[in-house]
């Protein structure tokens, strides 16, 4: 399932608690990374403008009446979990703490392999150091437990978990899109009340916004994110995070965690290439 509500991760780990992940083989080693590591310029980050350079160029089709958009929209999750053998992406992750004026942004290399293997590989930081340990490496950690260990059905935008509302169409970054509005049926971590925007000739997901309705620890409050998404090589992926939150001992606390540089892999390819390393037809 695509998994929207990940977007809360980055607000968890503040408080230096455990989340729900993914990952057999999935691994983020601290330990790893060297910490003299301080060498990129803010120019060497990824700039927020490019983070779109990920779309396809829009070409106008037909639009689907909002029923129909939705139904498409479920229609290409189920066939993304089935399809998607890999990935990989450049990320980088941003982090402020507003009380404090303390940030630090952290450049990597993510590999996915489905279903449960997540790894980060370290390329650049820069910033204050407790926001690195305390805040960006605890998020990439929990990221890497929530692929190894999360329950995608009990989160995945599906009716069993929520309430669907249409709430009209509009332009979006210049795509037309029909805006749902989502309440879920359970309150329970991991579940968000806000809404999607789905594009109004495809049903891919271009972006979900909202407030999550149960915080999953006592030390978090009011976790508000938006997150944008875009289609690379017919998959949808997430490419621009920005979540804010209330964390006691370390105050207001902002992340936008950006991906560029997708290289997917379906699962059909996968099969083909490793039946021509074993010399099959």
């Amino acid at each position: 399932m695509l998994r929207v509500t990940s977007k809360y991760l980055a607000i968890i780990l503040l408080a230096g608690l455990p989340v729900p992940g993914f990952g057999q083989a999935s691994q983020f080693r601290p330990s790893t990374m060297r910490s003299d590591v301080v060498g990129t310029s803010e120019e060497g980050l990824f700039p927020t403008a490019n983070v779109n350079e990920l779309s396809i160029p829009h070409v106008q089709m037909p639009i689907m009446a909002p029923e129909l958009a939705l139904q498409a929209f479920q229609s290409r999750d189920e066939q993304q979990n089935a399809g998607l053998r890999s990935y990989t992406d450049d990320t980088l992750v941003m982090a402020e703490l507003l009380d404090t004026s303390q940030r630090g942004a952290f450049e990597l290399q993510r590999s996915f392999v489905a279903p449960r293997s997540l790894s980060f590989k370290p390329l650049s930081f820069t910033g204050d150091a407790f926001v690195k340990s305390n805040v960006i490496v605890r998020l990439l950690q929990s990221e890497v437990d929530y692929v190894t260990k999360g329950d995608p059905e009990q989160e995945a935008l599906t009716a069993t978990n929520y309430k669907f509302s249409y709430k009209g169409d509009q332009d979006l970054d210049g795509r037309a899109v029909h805006v749902f509005q989502v309440k879920p049926r359970h309150k329970r971590p991991g579940l968000f009340k806000g809404r999607i925007y789905l594009d109004a000739s495809t049903g891919s997901l271009v972006r979900s916004e909202g407030i999550v309705v149960k915080s999953p620890s006592f030390f978090i409050r009011k976790i508000e994110f938006v997150q944008d998404y875009a289609d690379v090589d017919h998959f949808t992926l997430p490419v621009h995070l920005h979540s804010t939150a209330r964390a006691r001992f370390v105050g207001r606390a902002v992340v936008d965690v950006f991906h560029r540089q997708y290289q997917a892999q379906p699962l059909n390819a996968s099969l083909a290439l490793n039946r021509g390393l074993a010399g099959q037809p």
